[in-house]
């Protein structure tokens, strides 16, 4: 069983919400890498089976055939898997069937180089000792990471997530005339966080937890709103993230918009 991921991990999106980057969990990341070390071996007695032939026809002596036994073995358990995993962009055929994908510890998209550390350091902790290394460092680290992650800098993060809430929530009813007179600030991260996964929830909980854990949000949030309308603590919520989510796309809109007339001044020019 792999540590649990510290809250300070976590990726968040430019409107404090959780982006849901999950690592792959121990046992799934395990099964996946048994099918990629299925394949590897079943490519290396391709090439096993390959030599035999070309023995029979004396195409081969014990000098070509110590080559073509390294080539073999670089090949199988080294190329192989690089070149995969950089033409699929993170992903393999045991990644596919367990739905994981190899990205850098950021989040970002894996290159060549980290592809090429984690198949280098995957020949001793996969292929040479069978899994085993592979197994002990992916229960001890957090992401179940193995060693050629640790060293590569990147983590096997769950791509199959539930879809995103496409419509945002509008301004509730009675609240247009405060939005006009509304100074909101801008919230901590975490605590934007809380509230969009509180309103995306609510619906899920019990009547009095719902209401205790808005009234809670709103005594954090209320610092950073004024004036606080006599209206219900989730009420209140929906109208603030609405309000914060206007106002921040109104000013990277105006941002644009400078930017674009900064770009046609220097054109002019």
């Amino acid at each position: 069983m792999s540590l649990p991921i510290d809250a300070s991990e976590e990726i968040l999106s430019g409107e404090a919400v959780a982006i849901d980057a999950q690592p792959i969990g121990f046992l799934l990341r395990a099964a996946g890498a048994m099918i990629d070390m299925v394949l590897g071996f079943a490519v290396y007695l391709a090439f096993v089976f390959l030599s035999i032939w070309l023995l029979e026809l004396g195409l081969l002596d014990d000098a070509t055939m110590r080559i073509y036994q390294v080539t073999a073995i670089v090949v199988s358990f080294l190329e192989l898997p690089v070149t995969v995993e950089v033409a699929m962009r993170g992903r393999s055929l045991g990644k596919l069937a367990v739905g994981g994908r190899i990205v850098r510890v950021d989040g970002g998209a894996i290159g060549f180089r980290h592809s090429f550390i984690r198949g280098l350091l995957g020949v001793l902790e996969v292929y040479m000792t069978l899994g085993s290394m592979a197994i002990i460092a992916g229960a001890l680290s957090p992401r179940s990471q193995r060693l050629g992650d640790l060293v590569a800098g990147t983590y096997s993060q769950r791509v199959r997530v539930p879809a995103l809430v496409s419509a945002p929530p509008s301004l509730p009813p009675g609240m247009s005339e405060w939005a006009r007179i509304a100074d909101v600030a801008k919230l901590p991260d975490r605590l934007a966080r809380r509230i969009s996964q509180f309103l995306a929830s609510a619906a899920m909980l019990s009547p009095a937890a719902r209401a205790r854990l808005a009234d809670e949000l709103v005594a954090e949030a209320a610092p950073f709103v004024s004036p606080i309308p006599p209206v219900p603590a989730e009420t209140l919520l929906i109208a603030v993230t609405v309000l914060r989510r206007a106002r921040e796309t109104r000013a990277l809109a105006l941002a644009d918009d400078r930017a674009e007339r900064l770009t046609g001044r220097r054109v002019g020019v």
